[in-house]
Protein backbone atom coordinates (compact mmCIF):
# COMPACT_ATOMS: atom_id res chain seq x y z
CA UNK A 1 0.00 0.00 0.00
CA UNK A 2 1.38 3.41 -1.03
CA UNK A 3 0.52 6.30 1.29
CA UNK A 4 2.55 8.98 -0.50
CA UNK A 5 0.40 11.86 -1.73
CA UNK A 6 3.19 14.43 -2.18
CA UNK A 7 4.78 13.40 -5.45
CA UNK A 8 5.08 16.43 -7.72
CA UNK A 9 7.86 18.83 -6.72
CA UNK A 10 7.90 22.15 -8.58
CA UNK A 11 10.96 24.39 -8.27
CA UNK A 12 10.56 28.03 -9.35
CA UNK A 13 13.86 29.51 -10.48
CA UNK A 14 17.16 28.10 -11.71
CA UNK A 15 20.64 29.34 -10.93
CA UNK A 16 22.79 27.59 -8.37
CA UNK A 17 19.97 27.46 -5.79
CA UNK A 18 17.36 25.98 -8.10
CA UNK A 19 19.55 23.41 -9.80
CA UNK A 20 21.34 22.31 -6.62
CA UNK A 21 17.95 21.78 -4.99
CA UNK A 22 16.64 19.88 -8.01
CA UNK A 23 19.75 17.73 -8.21
CA UNK A 24 19.89 16.81 -4.55
CA UNK A 25 16.18 15.89 -4.39
CA UNK A 26 16.27 13.97 -7.67
CA UNK A 27 19.40 12.06 -6.66
CA UNK A 28 18.08 11.23 -3.20
CA UNK A 29 14.79 9.89 -4.59
CA UNK A 30 16.17 8.31 -7.81
CA UNK A 31 13.87 10.35 -10.00
CA UNK A 32 15.46 8.98 -13.12
CA UNK A 33 14.36 5.42 -12.29
CA UNK A 34 11.07 3.70 -13.08
CA UNK A 35 10.55 2.88 -9.39
CA UNK A 36 10.54 6.50 -8.18
CA UNK A 37 7.25 8.14 -7.24
CA UNK A 38 8.78 11.61 -7.17
CA UNK A 39 8.66 13.99 -10.12
CA UNK A 40 10.85 17.08 -10.05
CA UNK A 41 10.09 19.96 -12.41
CA UNK A 42 12.11 23.18 -12.54
CA UNK A 43 10.64 26.22 -14.24
CA UNK A 44 12.76 29.30 -14.84
CA UNK A 45 12.31 32.46 -16.83
CA UNK A 46 14.48 32.62 -19.96
CA UNK A 47 15.05 36.34 -19.24
CA UNK A 48 16.38 36.25 -15.67
CA UNK A 49 20.15 36.63 -15.35
CA UNK A 50 22.14 34.68 -12.76
CA UNK A 51 23.46 36.92 -9.98
CA UNK A 52 26.74 35.02 -9.89
CA UNK A 53 28.29 36.65 -6.82
CA UNK A 54 28.65 33.54 -4.67
CA UNK A 55 31.66 31.97 -6.35
CA UNK A 56 33.08 30.50 -3.15
CA UNK A 57 31.85 27.27 -1.57
CA UNK A 58 32.36 25.36 1.66
CA UNK A 59 33.81 21.82 1.80
CA UNK A 60 30.21 20.57 1.96
CA UNK A 61 30.01 21.12 -1.81
CA UNK A 62 32.18 18.04 -2.32
CA UNK A 63 29.55 15.86 -0.69
CA UNK A 64 26.73 17.55 -2.63
CA UNK A 65 28.42 16.98 -5.99
CA UNK A 66 29.26 13.39 -5.11
CA UNK A 67 25.67 12.67 -4.03
CA UNK A 68 24.45 13.91 -7.40
CA UNK A 69 26.90 11.64 -9.20
CA UNK A 70 29.05 14.40 -10.68
CA UNK A 71 32.72 13.68 -11.36
CA UNK A 72 35.04 16.09 -9.55
CA UNK A 73 37.39 16.13 -12.53
CA UNK A 74 34.58 17.05 -14.93
CA UNK A 75 33.29 19.69 -12.50
CA UNK A 76 36.72 21.33 -12.32
CA UNK A 77 37.07 21.29 -16.10
CA UNK A 78 33.57 22.56 -16.87
CA UNK A 79 33.30 25.28 -14.22
CA UNK A 80 36.84 26.65 -14.30
CA UNK A 81 36.91 25.74 -10.61
CA UNK A 82 39.86 26.07 -8.25
CA UNK A 83 40.50 24.73 -4.78
CA UNK A 84 39.60 26.87 -1.77
CA UNK A 85 41.01 26.04 1.67
CA UNK A 86 39.57 28.87 3.72
CA UNK A 87 39.55 32.67 3.94
CA UNK A 88 42.36 35.17 4.37
CA UNK A 89 41.45 38.45 6.08
CA UNK A 90 43.67 41.41 5.29
CA UNK A 91 43.57 44.71 7.17
CA UNK A 92 40.60 43.87 9.36
CA UNK A 93 42.22 44.50 12.73
CA UNK A 94 43.89 47.86 12.18
CA UNK A 95 45.03 48.11 8.56
CA UNK A 96 48.73 47.84 9.40
CA UNK A 97 51.15 46.38 6.84
CA UNK A 98 51.30 42.93 8.43
CA UNK A 99 47.62 42.81 9.46
CA UNK A 100 46.24 39.53 8.12
CA UNK A 101 45.03 36.18 9.42
CA UNK A 102 43.47 32.96 8.12
CA UNK A 103 40.24 31.14 8.85
CA UNK A 104 41.14 27.70 7.43
CA UNK A 105 38.78 24.80 6.75
CA UNK A 106 40.47 22.43 9.23
CA UNK A 107 39.97 22.53 12.99
CA UNK A 108 43.06 23.05 15.17
CA UNK A 109 45.22 19.98 15.71
CA UNK A 110 44.05 18.23 18.88
CA UNK A 111 40.94 20.40 19.08
CA UNK A 112 38.80 19.39 22.05
CA UNK A 113 41.67 17.47 23.65
CA UNK A 114 43.51 20.45 25.15
CA UNK A 115 43.43 24.24 25.30
CA UNK A 116 45.49 25.28 22.27
CA UNK A 117 45.07 28.96 23.06
CA UNK A 118 46.82 28.59 26.41
CA UNK A 119 49.71 26.68 24.85
CA UNK A 120 49.96 29.17 21.98
CA UNK A 121 50.13 32.08 24.43
CA UNK A 122 52.87 30.38 26.42
CA UNK A 123 54.99 28.70 23.77
CA UNK A 124 54.03 29.90 20.31
CA UNK A 125 53.05 33.57 20.44
CA UNK A 126 55.71 34.44 17.84
CA UNK A 127 53.48 32.69 15.25
CA UNK A 128 49.92 33.66 14.26
CA UNK A 129 47.32 31.53 16.05
CA UNK A 130 46.20 29.73 12.87
CA UNK A 131 49.82 28.89 11.96
CA UNK A 132 50.49 27.48 15.42
CA UNK A 133 47.45 25.20 15.58
CA UNK A 134 46.78 24.38 11.90
CA UNK A 135 48.89 23.44 8.90
CA UNK A 136 46.38 24.79 6.42
CA UNK A 137 47.02 28.51 6.89
CA UNK A 138 50.68 28.06 5.98
CA UNK A 139 49.76 25.85 3.02
CA UNK A 140 47.44 28.61 1.79
CA UNK A 141 50.05 31.30 2.27
CA UNK A 142 52.46 29.19 0.19
CA UNK A 143 49.83 28.87 -2.57
CA UNK A 144 49.72 25.07 -2.39
CA UNK A 145 46.82 22.76 -3.22
CA UNK A 146 44.95 20.53 -0.73
CA UNK A 147 45.71 17.16 -2.35
CA UNK A 148 48.15 15.25 -4.53
CA UNK A 149 47.85 14.02 -8.10
CA UNK A 150 47.11 10.47 -6.95
CA UNK A 151 44.50 11.52 -4.39
CA UNK A 152 41.05 10.22 -5.49
CA UNK A 153 38.21 12.51 -6.45
CA UNK A 154 36.63 14.35 -3.51
CA UNK A 155 39.33 13.10 -1.12
CA UNK A 156 41.93 15.47 0.27
CA UNK A 157 45.09 15.66 2.30
CA UNK A 158 43.49 18.81 3.75
CA UNK A 159 39.84 19.88 3.87
CA UNK A 160 38.76 22.02 0.92
CA UNK A 161 35.92 23.61 -1.01
CA UNK A 162 35.99 25.43 -4.33
CA UNK A 163 36.03 28.73 -6.15
CA UNK A 164 33.79 28.42 -9.20
CA UNK A 165 32.20 30.27 -12.09
CA UNK A 166 28.55 30.51 -11.00
CA UNK A 167 27.19 30.78 -14.55
CA UNK A 168 29.06 27.70 -15.76
CA UNK A 169 28.13 25.88 -12.55
CA UNK A 170 24.41 26.41 -13.17
CA UNK A 171 24.76 25.23 -16.77
CA UNK A 172 26.57 22.07 -15.69
CA UNK A 173 23.96 21.31 -13.03
CA UNK A 174 21.14 21.89 -15.52
CA UNK A 175 22.64 19.44 -18.01
CA UNK A 176 23.31 16.81 -15.36
CA UNK A 177 19.88 17.12 -13.72
CA UNK A 178 17.96 16.89 -16.99
CA UNK A 179 20.12 14.26 -18.70
CA UNK A 180 21.05 12.02 -15.74
CA UNK A 181 18.62 12.62 -12.87
CA UNK A 182 15.25 12.82 -14.60
CA UNK A 183 14.46 16.49 -13.81
CA UNK A 184 11.98 18.17 -16.16
CA UNK A 185 13.07 21.64 -17.29
CA UNK A 186 10.60 24.31 -18.40
CA UNK A 187 11.70 27.72 -19.65
CA UNK A 188 8.73 30.00 -19.19
CA UNK A 189 7.37 32.88 -17.14
CA UNK A 190 5.28 32.35 -14.02
CA UNK A 191 2.41 34.84 -14.28
CA UNK A 192 0.10 33.72 -11.51
CA UNK A 193 -0.34 31.49 -8.46
CA UNK A 194 -3.55 29.51 -7.95
CA UNK A 195 -4.49 28.32 -4.44
CA UNK A 196 -6.58 25.54 -2.94
CA UNK A 197 -9.34 26.24 -0.44
CA UNK A 198 -6.87 25.58 2.40
CA UNK A 199 -4.52 28.26 1.11
CA UNK A 200 -1.92 25.85 -0.23
CA UNK A 201 -0.57 26.48 -3.71
CA UNK A 202 -2.39 24.30 -6.22
CA UNK A 203 -0.65 25.34 -9.42
CA UNK A 204 1.29 28.02 -11.23
CA UNK A 205 -0.07 29.84 -14.25
CA UNK A 206 2.61 30.15 -16.92
CA UNK A 207 2.73 32.32 -20.02
CA UNK A 208 3.16 29.57 -22.61
CA UNK A 209 3.02 26.20 -20.82
CA UNK A 210 -0.41 26.37 -19.25
CA UNK A 211 -1.06 25.37 -15.65
CA UNK A 212 1.76 23.72 -13.72
CA UNK A 213 0.31 21.54 -10.93
CA UNK A 214 2.37 20.50 -7.91
CA UNK A 215 2.22 19.13 -4.37
CA UNK A 216 5.28 20.92 -2.98
CA UNK A 217 6.61 24.20 -4.39
CA UNK A 218 10.19 25.32 -3.79
CA UNK A 219 10.85 29.03 -4.22
CA UNK A 220 14.28 29.61 -5.77
CA UNK A 221 13.19 32.79 -7.55
CA UNK A 222 15.90 34.96 -6.02
CA UNK A 223 15.53 38.13 -4.00
CA UNK A 224 12.06 38.87 -5.42
CA UNK A 225 10.82 35.75 -3.55
CA UNK A 226 7.92 35.19 -5.92
CA UNK A 227 6.11 32.57 -3.84
CA UNK A 228 7.11 32.98 -0.19
CA UNK A 229 7.45 36.75 -0.27
CA UNK A 230 5.06 38.03 -2.92
CA UNK A 231 2.33 35.38 -2.80
CA UNK A 232 2.32 34.43 0.89
CA UNK A 233 3.64 37.77 2.22
CA UNK A 234 5.92 36.09 4.75
CA UNK A 235 7.60 39.03 6.55
CA UNK A 236 11.19 40.00 5.85
CA UNK A 237 13.48 40.55 8.86
CA UNK A 238 15.83 43.41 7.99
CA UNK A 239 19.36 43.07 9.37
CA UNK A 240 20.84 46.32 8.04
CA UNK A 241 21.10 47.73 11.57
CA UNK A 242 23.52 44.89 12.37
CA UNK A 243 25.28 44.25 9.05
CA UNK A 244 25.51 47.54 7.10
CA UNK A 245 26.60 46.35 3.65
CA UNK A 246 23.84 46.63 1.05
CA UNK A 247 25.73 47.11 -2.23
CA UNK A 248 28.57 45.61 -4.22
CA UNK A 249 30.66 46.38 -7.28
CA UNK A 250 31.93 43.23 -9.01
CA UNK A 251 34.30 42.66 -11.92
CA UNK A 252 36.19 39.85 -13.65
CA UNK A 253 39.96 40.39 -13.52
CA UNK A 254 42.29 38.61 -15.96
CA UNK A 255 45.55 37.04 -14.91
CA UNK A 256 48.59 38.85 -16.28
CA UNK A 257 50.27 35.58 -17.35
CA UNK A 258 48.90 32.08 -18.11
CA UNK A 259 50.92 30.57 -15.26
CA UNK A 260 50.00 33.18 -12.63
CA UNK A 261 49.55 31.82 -9.13
CA UNK A 262 45.99 30.94 -8.06
CA UNK A 263 45.22 31.85 -4.45
CA UNK A 264 44.33 28.91 -2.22
CA UNK A 265 41.90 30.96 -0.13
CA UNK A 266 39.32 33.70 -0.63
CA UNK A 267 41.12 36.96 0.13
CA UNK A 268 38.93 39.50 2.00
CA UNK A 269 40.58 42.91 2.29
CA UNK A 270 39.09 45.60 4.55
CA UNK A 271 38.42 49.03 3.03
CA UNK A 272 37.10 52.32 4.41
CA UNK A 273 33.41 51.45 3.98
CA UNK A 274 33.38 47.67 3.52
CA UNK A 275 35.70 45.04 2.15
CA UNK A 276 36.96 43.58 -1.16
CA UNK A 277 36.67 39.90 -2.01
CA UNK A 278 39.24 38.32 -4.34
CA UNK A 279 38.49 34.83 -5.64
CA UNK A 280 40.93 32.93 -7.84
CA UNK A 281 39.58 30.76 -10.66
CA UNK A 282 41.58 28.92 -13.31
CA UNK A 283 41.44 31.63 -15.97
CA UNK A 284 40.49 34.79 -14.06
CA UNK A 285 39.81 36.32 -10.68
CA UNK A 286 36.41 37.35 -9.40
CA UNK A 287 36.88 40.60 -7.48
CA UNK A 288 34.25 42.76 -5.83
CA UNK A 289 33.80 45.48 -3.23
CA UNK A 290 30.86 45.11 -0.90
CA UNK A 291 30.04 48.28 0.99
CA UNK A 292 27.45 50.33 2.85
CA UNK A 293 25.66 52.86 0.64
CA UNK A 294 25.24 55.01 3.76
CA UNK A 295 29.02 55.35 4.01
CA UNK A 296 30.19 55.44 0.39
CA UNK A 297 28.77 56.55 -2.95
CA UNK A 298 28.86 54.26 -5.98
CA UNK A 299 31.60 56.46 -7.47
CA UNK A 300 33.73 56.17 -4.35
CA UNK A 301 33.15 52.41 -4.25
CA UNK A 302 34.25 51.96 -7.86
CA UNK A 303 37.39 54.04 -7.26
CA UNK A 304 38.21 51.89 -4.22
CA UNK A 305 37.69 48.69 -6.22
CA UNK A 306 39.82 49.89 -9.15
CA UNK A 307 42.59 51.04 -6.78
CA UNK A 308 42.69 47.57 -5.23
CA UNK A 309 42.83 45.85 -8.62
CA UNK A 310 45.48 48.25 -9.94
CA UNK A 311 47.95 46.92 -7.36
CA UNK A 312 48.05 43.58 -9.19
CA UNK A 313 47.44 44.43 -12.87
CA UNK A 314 48.33 48.12 -13.18
CA UNK A 315 46.29 51.31 -13.17
CA UNK A 316 45.61 51.41 -16.92
CA UNK A 317 44.31 47.83 -17.10
CA UNK A 318 42.21 48.29 -13.97
CA UNK A 319 40.62 51.47 -15.31
CA UNK A 320 39.54 49.61 -18.48
CA UNK A 321 37.49 47.02 -16.54
CA UNK A 322 33.72 47.46 -16.29
CA UNK A 323 32.24 46.92 -12.85
CA UNK A 324 28.70 45.64 -12.33
CA UNK A 325 26.68 47.00 -9.43
CA UNK A 326 24.64 44.66 -7.24
CA UNK A 327 22.13 45.87 -4.68
CA UNK A 328 20.85 43.70 -1.83
CA UNK A 329 18.92 44.10 1.37
CA UNK A 330 20.61 42.18 4.22
CA UNK A 331 18.11 40.02 6.06
CA UNK A 332 15.93 36.93 5.85
CA UNK A 333 12.31 35.81 5.96
CA UNK A 334 10.59 35.33 9.31
CA UNK A 335 10.16 31.68 8.36
CA UNK A 336 11.07 29.68 5.30
CA UNK A 337 8.47 26.92 4.91
CA UNK A 338 4.87 28.12 4.70
CA UNK A 339 2.07 25.68 3.89
CA UNK A 340 3.32 23.73 0.84
CA UNK A 341 6.00 26.26 -0.15
CA UNK A 342 9.62 26.38 1.03
CA UNK A 343 12.20 29.00 0.06
CA UNK A 344 15.83 28.19 -0.76
CA UNK A 345 18.59 30.65 -1.63
CA UNK A 346 18.04 34.38 -2.07
CA UNK A 347 14.27 33.95 -1.78
CA UNK A 348 14.87 32.92 1.84
CA UNK A 349 17.34 35.71 2.47
CA UNK A 350 20.85 37.06 2.02
CA UNK A 351 23.21 38.82 4.42
CA UNK A 352 26.47 39.58 2.64
CA UNK A 353 29.26 37.68 0.85
CA UNK A 354 31.48 37.36 3.95
CA UNK A 355 32.45 33.72 4.72
CA UNK A 356 30.51 32.43 1.65
CA UNK A 357 27.51 31.25 3.66
CA UNK A 358 24.96 31.70 0.84
CA UNK A 359 25.75 28.57 -1.19
CA UNK A 360 26.33 26.57 1.99
CA UNK A 361 22.81 27.48 3.15
CA UNK A 362 21.42 26.38 -0.22
CA UNK A 363 23.11 23.01 0.17
CA UNK A 364 21.93 22.61 3.73
CA UNK A 365 18.35 23.58 2.87
CA UNK A 366 18.16 21.37 -0.21
CA UNK A 367 19.64 18.41 1.65
CA UNK A 368 17.18 18.88 4.52
CA UNK A 369 14.26 18.90 2.06
CA UNK A 370 15.58 15.87 0.16
CA UNK A 371 16.19 13.81 3.28
CA UNK A 372 12.89 14.78 4.92
CA UNK A 373 10.61 15.01 1.89
CA UNK A 374 7.09 14.95 3.32
CA UNK A 375 4.82 12.04 2.44
CA UNK A 376 1.43 13.64 3.17
CA UNK A 377 0.13 17.13 4.10
CA UNK A 378 -0.09 16.01 7.73
CA UNK A 379 3.56 14.95 7.62
CA UNK A 380 4.48 18.24 5.95
CA UNK A 381 3.07 20.24 8.88
CA UNK A 382 5.56 18.58 11.22
CA UNK A 383 8.46 18.74 8.76
CA UNK A 384 7.89 22.44 8.06
CA UNK A 385 7.84 23.35 11.77
CA UNK A 386 11.12 21.53 12.34
CA UNK A 387 12.65 23.10 9.23
CA UNK A 388 11.70 26.62 10.33
CA UNK A 389 13.09 26.18 13.84
CA UNK A 390 16.29 24.68 12.52
CA UNK A 391 16.96 27.34 9.89
CA UNK A 392 16.09 30.30 12.07
CA UNK A 393 18.90 29.11 14.31
CA UNK A 394 21.20 28.87 11.30
CA UNK A 395 20.45 32.43 10.24
CA UNK A 396 20.96 33.72 13.78
CA UNK A 397 24.31 31.90 13.99
CA UNK A 398 25.46 33.37 10.67
CA UNK A 399 24.48 36.93 11.64
CA UNK A 400 26.32 36.53 14.93
CA UNK A 401 29.46 35.09 13.34
CA UNK A 402 29.66 37.70 10.59
CA UNK A 403 29.18 40.50 13.10
CA UNK A 404 32.09 39.12 15.13
CA UNK A 405 34.49 40.06 12.33
CA UNK A 406 33.46 43.70 12.62
CA UNK A 407 33.15 44.25 16.37
CA UNK A 408 36.75 43.16 16.95
CA UNK A 409 38.20 45.68 14.51
CA UNK A 410 40.23 48.68 15.67
CA UNK A 411 39.93 50.55 12.37
CA UNK A 412 39.10 54.23 12.76
CA UNK A 413 36.84 54.97 9.77
CA UNK A 414 33.21 55.91 10.63
CA UNK A 415 31.91 52.72 9.03
CA UNK A 416 34.04 50.53 11.31
CA UNK A 417 33.36 52.62 14.39
CA UNK A 418 29.61 52.30 13.84
CA UNK A 419 29.93 48.59 13.07
CA UNK A 420 31.26 47.98 16.58
CA UNK A 421 28.71 50.25 18.28
CA UNK A 422 27.25 48.19 21.15
CA UNK A 423 23.72 49.04 20.01
CA UNK A 424 24.31 47.02 16.82
CA UNK A 425 25.57 43.94 18.67
CA UNK A 426 23.13 41.26 19.86
CA UNK A 427 22.90 40.49 23.61
CA UNK A 428 24.01 36.90 22.93
CA UNK A 429 27.19 37.98 21.11
CA UNK A 430 27.96 40.48 23.88
CA UNK A 431 27.58 37.71 26.46
CA UNK A 432 29.81 35.36 24.47
CA UNK A 433 32.52 38.01 24.10
CA UNK A 434 32.48 38.47 27.87
CA UNK A 435 32.67 34.71 28.39
CA UNK A 436 35.56 34.37 25.93
CA UNK A 437 37.64 36.82 27.93
CA UNK A 438 37.86 34.08 30.55
CA UNK A 439 37.90 30.94 28.41
CA UNK A 440 38.36 30.20 24.69
CA UNK A 441 35.33 29.29 22.58
CA UNK A 442 34.48 25.60 22.95
CA UNK A 443 31.86 23.13 21.80
CA UNK A 444 29.57 23.74 24.75
CA UNK A 445 29.02 27.33 23.60
CA UNK A 446 26.90 26.03 20.72
CA UNK A 447 24.46 23.29 21.62
CA UNK A 448 22.98 22.72 18.16
CA UNK A 449 24.22 19.56 16.46
CA UNK A 450 24.46 21.18 13.06
CA UNK A 451 25.83 24.64 13.80
CA UNK A 452 26.93 26.55 10.68
CA UNK A 453 30.04 28.01 12.31
CA UNK A 454 31.48 25.84 15.11
CA UNK A 455 33.51 27.11 18.03
CA UNK A 456 36.80 26.44 16.20
CA UNK A 457 35.81 29.09 13.64
CA UNK A 458 35.26 31.59 16.42
CA UNK A 459 38.74 30.85 17.75
CA UNK A 460 40.36 31.55 14.39
CA UNK A 461 38.60 34.92 14.07
CA UNK A 462 38.98 36.00 17.70
CA UNK A 463 42.69 35.28 17.97
CA UNK A 464 43.42 36.29 14.39
CA UNK A 465 42.00 39.70 15.32
CA UNK A 466 44.07 40.03 18.48
CA UNK A 467 41.39 39.19 21.05
CA UNK A 468 42.77 38.34 24.49
CA UNK A 469 41.53 35.57 26.79
CA UNK A 470 42.85 35.40 30.33
CA UNK A 471 45.41 32.62 30.47
CA UNK A 472 45.85 31.99 34.19
CA UNK A 473 42.39 31.56 35.67
CA UNK A 474 41.90 27.79 35.41
CA UNK A 475 43.39 24.89 37.33
CA UNK A 476 42.02 22.23 34.93
CA UNK A 477 44.53 19.91 33.31
CA UNK A 478 42.84 20.68 29.99
CA UNK A 479 43.85 24.34 30.28
CA UNK A 480 47.50 23.84 31.26
CA UNK A 481 49.89 25.07 28.52
CA UNK A 482 51.92 21.85 28.48
CA UNK A 483 48.78 19.79 27.75
CA UNK A 484 48.57 21.10 24.19
CA UNK A 485 52.28 21.39 23.54
CA UNK A 486 52.45 18.04 21.76
CA UNK A 487 49.71 19.17 19.36
CA UNK A 488 51.63 22.33 18.47
CA UNK A 489 54.68 20.18 17.77
CA UNK A 490 52.65 17.70 15.72
CA UNK A 491 51.27 20.56 13.69
CA UNK A 492 54.71 21.91 12.80
CA UNK A 493 55.84 18.43 11.77
CA UNK A 494 52.78 18.18 9.52
CA UNK A 495 53.57 21.56 7.98
CA UNK A 496 57.07 20.44 7.02
CA UNK A 497 55.73 17.21 5.54
CA UNK A 498 53.01 18.92 3.49
CA UNK A 499 55.30 21.68 2.25
CA UNK A 500 57.48 19.02 0.66
CA UNK A 501 54.66 16.93 -0.77
CA UNK A 502 52.05 19.30 -2.19
CA UNK A 503 52.08 21.11 -5.52
CA UNK A 504 50.90 24.64 -6.16
CA UNK A 505 47.20 25.25 -6.65
CA UNK A 506 47.88 26.05 -10.34
CA UNK A 507 49.93 22.86 -10.90
CA UNK A 508 47.29 20.69 -9.22
CA UNK A 509 44.53 22.19 -11.35
CA UNK A 510 46.55 21.69 -14.53
CA UNK A 511 46.85 18.02 -13.60
CA UNK A 512 43.09 17.83 -13.02
CA UNK A 513 42.38 19.41 -16.41
CA UNK A 514 44.71 17.17 -18.41
CA UNK A 515 44.94 13.88 -16.49
CA UNK A 516 42.14 14.01 -13.94
CA UNK A 517 41.95 12.47 -10.48
CA UNK A 518 41.37 8.75 -9.81
CA UNK A 519 37.72 7.78 -9.37
CA UNK A 520 36.70 6.58 -5.93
Amino acid sequence: MNNRSIKKIVIVGGGSAGWLTAGLIAAEHRCGSDQSQIQVTLIESPDVNIVGVGEGTWPSMRNSLQRMGISETEFIRYCGAAFKQGSKFVGWQNGAKNDFYYHPFVVPTGYGQANQYSSWQTYGKDHPFADAVSAQSQICQAGLGPKQNATPEYAGVLNYGYHLDAGKFSQMLQQHCTQQLGVTHIQDHVEGVLSNDNGHIASLQTRHSGELVGDLFIDCSGARSLLLGQHFNVPFIDKKSVLFNDSAMAVHVPYMTPDAAIASATVSTAQASGWVWDIGLQDRRGVGYTYSSAHATDEQAELTLKAYIAKSIGREQAAALTARKIVFNPGHRAHFWHKNCVAVGLSAGFLEPLEASALALVELSATAIAENLPVTPEHMDVISDNFNQRFLLHWENIVEFLKLHYVLSERSEPYWQQMRNPDSVSPRLKALLTQWRYQPPNRSDFVQNEIMFPSASYQYVLYGMGFNTLNDVSSREFDQPQSAMKYLQENQQLVRKLMGGLKSNRQLLEHAKHQGFPKI
